[in-house]
């Protein structure tokens, strides 16, 4: 399956960050732990010259302990300011304040020396979609401050938050670029359920997760459903759908019922803590 999603929206929201993006100190990058490459949106990186930068590795209660430790020495060698969240949970908001005094000390000294005081920092909160930036917001502020849900798409203008004396952030819809030139990229950002489900065939989608599932965590498949890791992944599916009870008349397998219990156990993290792309991979 070729891995494609730019609706009309994202071209009218990159316009409008671009244009507020003069107004910006620090750009704020949340992305999911478990692909934190596909996750990276590269028109972010060219919207965010001369900015302070920080990336926040969200859901990362889903991703692999040992492979998010990785990535934060990766980021740390790099000279990128990074942090580990899970904004459900809130886990590592506590860090984010000090982070962003880190990333913008360039600028907060400037201030200083032009005796410039108590002037918030302002941080654009960007990502693409269905990485939790709005959950993120809402948990950091400790309100309902923006509409959250588990597909892409839910938020769809921008808004001002005030954290507190020292820093406001500006909510920005969930966007990706408009063509992903590696399909594996596309394939990971749906697989985290990034692309929108409708325009995708769930079958192969489940068959891709199950790809993936049967060579890098082996016997988890065999573990949760019951089944052998054989090599055809849609004989694995057919297993599934019949370990699950997904029939329809005449005792068929429906395919779609048991595409969808692998898709939504594999991203709820009922398969396990799971890192699609570690840093040597």
């Amino acid at each position: 399956m070729n891995y494609q999603w730019y609706p009309g929206h994202m071209t009218k929201a990159i316009r409008s960050m671009q244009e507020d993006i003069k107004l910006i100190d620090l750009v704020i990058e949340i992305v999911d732990a478990r692909i934190p490459v596909s996750s990276r949106n590269p028109d972010i990186d060219k919207l965010a010259q001369g900015k302070g930068r920080l990336i926040l590795l969200n859901k990362s209660d889903l991703a692999d302990n040992k492979a998010n430790k990785e990535w934060l020495e990766y980021y740390k060698s790099q000279n990128i300011q990074a942090l580990l969240i899970d904004s459900r949970k809130s886990t590592g908001l506590k860090d984010i304040q000090k982070a962003v005094n880190e990333a913008c000390s360039a600028k907060i000294e400037r201030d200083r020396k032009r005796g410039i005081k108590n002037r918030p920092l302002r941080a654009m909160v960007c990502g693409i979609p269905n990485v939790g930036k709005s959950t993120f917001i809402n948990a950091i502020s400790k309100k309902a401050a923006t509409k959250t849900g588990n597909k892409p798409g839910v938020t769809k203008g921008k808004q001002w938050i005030r954290l507190n004396q020292t820093l406001e952030l500006l909510d920005t819809p969930g966007i990706l670029w408009p063509k992903f030139e590696d399909n594996t990229v596309g394939m990971h950002i749906a697989m985290i359920g990034s692309i929108n489900d409708e325009i995708l065939h769930v079958d192969e989608l489940a068959a891709d997760i199950i790809d993936f599932m049967k060579n890098n965590y082996v016997g988890r498949l065999a573990e949760r459903y019951g089944v052998e890791e054989v090599s055809d992944n849609f004989a694995i599916l057919e297993a599934i759908g019949k370990a699950r009870g997904c029939l329809i008349k005449g005792g068929e397998i429906d395919y779609t019922k048991a595409s969808n219990i692998v898709i939504d156990e594999f991203r709820s993290g009922k398969l396990g803590n799971i890192t699609i792309e570690t840093v040597n991979k």
